[in-house]
């Protein structure tokens, strides 16, 4: 089966952290702390035949929710298996492709699902032991990848384009069709620079996804704002960090936050949203507000080393989401916007977020 590195380095989490038998918390840099971690008592998996636990001991036992016992390995064929995954992911340089060693060696242990579903945030499901409790609750995982690029932590979609009116001077068609047919490299910037030449400016209007907004309003029914703000000074080049953006946003102020009382408020609530974004958060369904990933964030760094943040390091998990995060162009014409268009007498221009990690 034919998987990208994102699809693969999950499988390979599964393998290591099998092979491991514990899960590594992280700091705010992504180091692992090296005493502070969550042993791992089994991980579960809904396949074809039923849901299986991977049970964690001197053999890897896989067994189904009677607790039959299907399957029996050694530690080592999981570690085996996991470095020589990696290996494959490291130095594979298409979009996509296959390793059949390793999807030979998960038949054998009942795995065929190689894909996470795409409705959810959570890649994994662990229980662990709780150090901090006692108690040994299953846990949902999100899992990011820095094998082989940067993952995303919001994508682009029709969903995630935000609609700004054109305020200022009035344009003629000529002038229209001039911005529009712009196409240098850096064309969404040049437009809305030639606009500002021609004396507009542009101004947030709403979403193009009702849900989305939705989504962002139970933040802050200001945050849909916030975002539209950020993204014109990342498209106008003054930006591209949430950090320097966010900087810029404490100083213009644009929501008219009492900021003397309190300086953090941007900082708060773009931090709120990356966390939402990465545990539950999608931009085309309606979210309640629940976690899928209750566990937290898993992370493979690009050495393969796997570390997590968990529920009780919260401020580490966000503030690494905050200076690790950064805004990107996605496929303009994928996503449609980018362009002047006219609607009921009015002319509107659409930009779109995408955010990656650094």
């Amino acid at each position: 089966m034919a998987l990208n590195k994102g699809e693969w380095s999950e499988i390979y989490t599964f393998l290591k952290l099998l092979a491991d038998g514990r899960l590594y918390a992280a700091d705010a840099d992504l180091n692992r702390i090296e005493d502070v971690y969550y042993p791992i008592i089994k991980i579960l998996r809904n396949e074809p035949i039923g849901s299986l636990g991977f049970c964690v001991d001197t053999m890897i036992k896989v067994c189904d929710t009677t607790g039959n016992e299907l399957v029996s390995l050694p530690l080592q064929d999981f570690r085996d298996k996991s470095i020589y995954l990696l290996s494959e992911i490291q130095n594979s340089t298409g979009r996509t492709f296959d390793v059949p060693d390793i999807v030979s060696f998960l038949e054998s242990i009942n795995v065929v699902e190689l894909k996470a579903s795409s409705n959810s945030t959570k890649d994994i499901t662990i229980m662990v032991h709780d150090f901090h409790t006692g108690m040994e609750p299953i846990l949902g995982f999100s899992i990011k990848s820095y094998i082989g690029g940067d993952p995303t932590i919001v994508n682009a979609s029709g969903s995630t384009n935000f609609i700004y009116s054109i305020r200022g001077n009035t344009l003629s068609q000529d002038n229209i069709n001039e911005i529009n047919n712009i196409n240098s490299r850096s064309k969404i910037r040049d437009r809305i620079s030639r606009l500002e030449e021609f004396g507009c400016n542009l101004e947030y209007e709403s979403m193009q996804s009702d849900i989305f907004k939705s989504n962002l309003t139970m933040i802050d029914s200001l945050f849909p704002k916030i975002l539209s703000e950020m993204l014109k000074l990342y498209y106008a080049g003054e930006a591209n960090t949430v950090v320097n953006m966010v900087n810029i946003l404490e100083e213009t102020n644009p929501c008219n936050y009492n900021l003397e009382l309190n300086p953090s408020l941007y900082k708060y609530k773009v931090k709120n949203y990356l966390t939402d974004s990465a545990l539950g958060m999608k931009a085309a369904r309606i979210w309640d507000g629940f976690y899928n990933a209750t566990g937290g964030y898993i992370v493979v760094k690009e050495d393969g080393n796997i570390v997590c943040y968990h529920i009780y390091n919260r401020n580490e998990f966000q503030s690494y989401l905050f200076n690790n995060t950064r805004f990107e162009t996605p496929s303009s014409g994928k996503h449609k916007f980018g362009k002047i268009y006219e609607e009921n007498g009015s002319l509107f221009f659409k930009l779109n977020l995408q955010v990656r990690f650094i």
